[in-house]
């Protein structure tokens, strides 16, 4: 009969230890990127966008003056 080991607490094992104990804990993301994703909406503020209404109001306005 082959004995069970013995329980060590965290803070007494070896540095490889408890490496090898914080590896076992951690969980893996099975392949999904942790970093949020973001969709812009059609609404959003673009500043492209906005910048050629502008001009094309500017050009008006010069035009007319």
């Amino acid at each position: 009969m082959e004995k069970s080991p013995k329980f060590v607490p965290y803070d007494k094992r070896s540095k490889k230890a408890q490496a090898e104990a914080d590896r076992k804990s951690r969980a893996d993301w099975g392949g999904v990127n942790p970093v949020s994703k973001t969709f812009t909406s059609d609404k959003d503020y673009d500043r492209a966008q906005n910048r050629e209404v502008i001009d094309k109001e500017m050009e008006e306005y010069e035009r007319e003056s």
